[in-house]
């Protein structure tokens, strides 16, 4: 049996290399965010190793705000004041302890004029503290004076500038003039660590610009006197320094970073296993179509088997060992393609990080595990179902010249009436508010059972949809026989139909989603933001863009200008708990801009100690006018504010508004957004320039028009939809591959039947246009399957997530017939191959086949 079942597999290489190759893809996308994930993780170890390979002990103060790797909002460290520094120097086993000075948020304007920005790695400031086994300066000299500054390589790389220019800086306090006097490296000839841009001050300027505070540290780097281990001086100096600070060793600091970029990038291969996961899901109906087409062309083969003695059992091993076969072979390829595919995107990781070192590729025992059990699993699970089938074929088959018979659609009928019947009641119980506190998950679980539902009822829709589809063509004889062949197994066409069906369903139902939140954020925008001019900047990184107060007293002074108000932002504990609160710099003007209307209290003024509410807040925390709440910012000592207004909430505007005063101990004690009212018939081309010339010396930020802002706001969706359809199209590419290889199987099925259809004068043209009319109606059968069911499924989404502000539905009609038109170029792409074969058989062999 085993010899057989190796000869079959070998006398059918070409029809499962198609199948094969599905497999292929998906464990290639499955491997390659292992090996991705584990090459960066090895490389920010390496990084953060060398960061703190100096460092035995480290001393810092606890934050007093919790920042995440995706918070959007950079780390604020505590200052450590001087007297800690002397303490530390004078515990007993401390060769050397020096203050450091290094915060994220020094921003080097290049020759260009512009921000040299950063996409992940930070922008520090910090103090200079002389050359070390780590730190080598290449050119120029240390910085002396107060407007003196030395920078990484990288950094002067990137900003096309050299020692002696005169450069701007931003940092907590707006624009400076600087002199670099002098450029660093790193040991091994490196230009930075981990793509990090530094710029170093003298102590006392790093200080003041990077921490608001003279005579303070954000760290205390100590080195171990000879004899002494990092773990005994860390123990001594915790003990001296008290419970306020972190005192760690340089390993334990290495372990932490990493971990917390580790952390980071455990989501981004989250998101790659979940679109290999979609991508495998649509394998699998490729793999049961060709599996069932296999074993309906061997059904006297296998009935032969059975007739000299093989049992059923027998039967269903062969055809699994030739699952397992192909699932081998597709791993192996599989897994070689993933390391292929992790070593690239590792090296455009590194590139779009800015130059960051990356690890030796590696291949993780996870990568190969996976690889193996997804592609084994999902190919041996594909070809159960055929493989029973095989079982049941009886021996008298092999006497008589049959052809499978097209098995009854009611059972598979009836278990997608029913799977859909508890989707459709899913959706219903989520979309009427009666699932408690669970409506998305109620909803989303009604959209999986639903998909799932009109999967199985797929091969009952076919024969009419098909039928229908196929009359567009019926007009030639070619046509008309396409058109019938399409519709002659429902369960086939459905099942390649289906595998185009999930990728376009995918991409129609997020797109549907997207496009009703960029139309619910821009109207909501048009509606209630009364602001002609936004001033504002896109985030590149975890620092959002900022821009000197100044400017707005300056904007409010032109001549037109009615209301000017610039809003602070920040992430605070509130009560206890995490919260985004802003600062106004005039409540009054706010209150107009964004049309908020009081619910309680006073909402035109805000003392120094008051602060205002949204109603949402106000109903979830039980805050009420008088209410006293606690409110611990980035910097500072935690304050207590008086609620003393409630607004109606809104999307557009912040669950807490504090005092323009509270801003000075946020994280970035700077505007981050302007907004500009003008006075009626004061036209905004006059005034935009005049903004536009306020903000020279603060190049993250531009003024722009309501519109503008708006399209930029939203516009940041159109590339996450853009990054999803791309991960989608492979999905969509192993569709396609179904359908070439159901068409490939069909007309080596079909040899005898065109033979004798060429035989009666149909011509080799004739011959290959049928074959195309049949792929076209097939692969339009499944984009139109798609665009319904994804439409659907987006809009029952969009309904859930009504009260998170998407309050718009929109239906791309663009875009869905789009997907429709490229279906049919699709069919003619995958008909090329086999419809070329068809029409090239030999028309007397093709009749004796057998």
């Amino acid at each position: 049996m085993f010899r057989a079942t190796l000869k079959s597999l070998l006398a059918r290489k070409v029809r499962l290399i198609l199948s094969g190759l599905a497999v292929v893809l998906g464990v290639m996308f499955v491997s390659g965010a292992f090996v991705l994930t584990d090459t960066l993780g090895r490389s920010f170890d390496a990084i953060f190793a060398d960061a703190y390979e100096g460092v035995d002990v480290n001393v810092a103060a606890k934050p007093k705000i919790d920042v995440g790797e995706t918070d959007g909002m950079p780390v604020v460290p505590e200052p450590v004041p001087a007297a800690t520094l002397d303490r530390v120097r004078a515990v007993p086993g401390v060769a050397e302890a020096t203050g450091v000075v290094g915060v994220d948020g020094a921003r080097l304007i290049g020759s260009n004029g512009k921000v040299v920005a950063s996409f992940g790695p930070p922008q520090l400031g910090e103090n200079w503290t002389g050359e070390s086994d780590l730190v080598r300066l290449r050119e120029g000299r240390a910085p002396q004076a107060d407007d003196e500054i030395v920078i990484n390589r990288a950094l002067a790389t990137a900003g096309k500038v050299k020692v002696g220019d005169r450069v701007g800086v931003l940092t907590l306090r707006p624009k400076q003039e600087f002199t670099i006097v002098g450029v660093f490296g790193y040991s091994g000839d490196r230009d930075s660590i981990g793509g990090a841009n530094e710029i170093m001050f003298t102590t006392p300027v790093a200080q003041k610009l990077m921490l608001g505070a003279p005579d303070t540290f954000s760290n205390i780097s100590v080195t171990a006197a000879d004899g002494v281990s990092d773990e005994a001086l860390r123990d001594a100096v915790a003990a001296a320094v008290g419970a306020g600070f972190e005192v760690k060793t340089g390993a334990q600091l290495s372990e932490d970073a990493a971990a917390g970029m580790k952390e980071a990038l455990s989501f981004f291969n989250r998101i790659l296993l979940g679109f290999a996961a979609v991508a495998l899901l649509v394998g699998t109906f490729l793999i049961l179509n060709t599996f069932s087409i296999i074993v309906a062309q061997r059904t006297r083969e296998l009935a032969l088997m059975r007739a000299v003695g093989a049992s059923g059992r027998q039967i269903i091993g062969s055809v699994v060992l030739e699952a397992v076969a192909v699932g081998l072979v597709a791993s192996v390829l599989g897994l070689g393609a993933g390391i292929g595919i992790g070593a690239l995107l590792a090296y455009l990781f590194s590139t779009f990080a800015g130059g960051l070192t990356l690890a030796g590729i590696g291949v993780p025992l996870s990568a190969v595990i996976g690889a193996f059990a997804v592609g084994l699993v999902i190919t041996v699970v594909a070809a159960l179902l055929p493989a029973l089938r095989a079982s049941r074929i009886p021996p008298i088959a092999a006497m008589q010249d049959v052809a499978t018979p097209d098995r009854p659609l009611t059972k598979i009928t009836v278990a997608g009436a029913v799977v859909t019947a508890v989707g459709g009641a899913l959706l219903a119980l989520g979309l009427t508010g009666n699932a408690g506190g669970s409506t998305l998950a109620t909803i989303l679980g009604g959209v999986l059972f639903a998909f799932i539902g009109v999967a199985l009822l797929t091969p009952l829709i076919s024969r009419p949809v098909v039928s229908l589809l196929g009359a567009i063509f019926a007009w030639s004889v070619p046509g008309k026989l396409g058109r019938l062949n399409s519709g002659r197994n429902p369960r086939r066409t459905a099942i390649t139909a289906a595998a185009l069906m999930v990728g376009i369903a995918l991409v129609t139902g997020v797109t549907v989603i997207l496009d009703s939140a960029k139309s619910s954020i821009g109207g909501l925008a048009q509606d209630s933001l009364k602001a002609e001019l936004v001033i504002a900047g896109a985030q590149s990184g975890p620092r959002p863009p900022s821009f000197d107060p100044a400017v707005l007293e300056k904007a409010a002074a032109i001549p037109g200008v009615r209301l000017v108000d610039g809003e602070y932002g920040d992430l605070a504990m509130v009560g206890g708990e995490r919260t985004w609160v802003a600062a106004s710099s005039d409540v009054a003007a706010l209150r107009q801009i964004f049309g908020a209307e009081p619910t309680a209290g006073d909402i035109d003024r805000l003392a120094p100690d008051a602060m205002l509410v949204s109603s949402d807040t106000a109903t979830a925390r039980g805050l009420s006018v008088g209410s006293k709440v606690p409110v611990q910012t980035s910097r500072g000592e935690a304050r207590t504010y008086t609620v003393t207004g409630i607004y109606a909430s809104s999307q557009l505007t912040n669950p807490v508004v504090l005092p323009a005063e509270a801003a000075r101990d946020f994280t970035i004690p700077q505007p981050i957004q302007g907004f500009i009212q003008l006075a009626p018939g004061t036209r905004v081309a006059d005034v935009q320039p005049q903004i536009e010339a306020l903000l020279a010396d603060s190049p993250e930020v531009s003024v722009a028009d309501r519109e503008a802002f708006i399209e930029q706001q939203t516009g940041q969706l159109d590339g996450l939809l853009t990054m999803i359809q791309i991960l989608l199209a492979l999905a969509i590419v192993i569709a396609v591959l179904g359908i070439i290889n159901t068409l490939a199987l069909s007309v080596l099925e079909r040899t005898r039947e065109l033979g004798l259809l060429r035989a009666i004068g149909l011509r080799r043209a004739q011959t290959m246009r049928m074959i195309t009319v049949e792929a076209v109606v097939i692969s339009v059968f499944g984009a139109l399957l798609g665009v319904v069911v994804g439409a659907g499924l987006g809009a029952a989404v969009v309904e859930a997530l009504r009260d998170e502000g998407i309050t718009d539905l929109v239906l791309p009609w663009t875009q869905m017939g789009i997907f429709l038109g490229l279906a049919a170029i699709v069919g003619v792409v995958a008909a090329a191959l086999p419809a070329v074969r068809a029409a090239r058989i030999n028309v007397l062999g093709a009749i004796a086949h057998d």
